[in-house]
């Protein structure tokens, strides 16, 4: 299944507290749960302003879908290609 990363532009993101990014996640899980099983949230990596989302799912419009019901911004979805990391240089 294709992989994204999904770019969320949330001005203060970096200051946000533990029980805020709790009740976010929350969120997520919840539209998640009503998408069904082709949508998978990865991870997420959280900057100053913005939040960096990685997921699993079949299409770019799913994805849309689950900002939409979650209610937070998707302003830049790409799909990953390939992934490399140091292991890369060694082959």
């Amino acid at each position: 299944m294709p992989k994204f990363v999904i770019e969320r532009e949330v001005p203060g993101a970096g200051n946000l507290t533990g029980e805020e990014l709790r009740s976010i996640s929350q969120t997520s899980c919840s539209a998640l749960r009503k998408l069904g099983y082709e949508i998978q949230w990865i991870q997420s990596y959280v900057t100053m302003e913005k939040i960096y989302c990685i997921y699993r799912a079949p299409n770019e419009d799913l994805i849309k879908e689950h900002a939409v019901l979650g209610g937070f911004p998707a302003n830049r979805i790409s799909e990953i290609a390939t992934t490399i990391d140091p292991t890369t240089a060694e082959g």
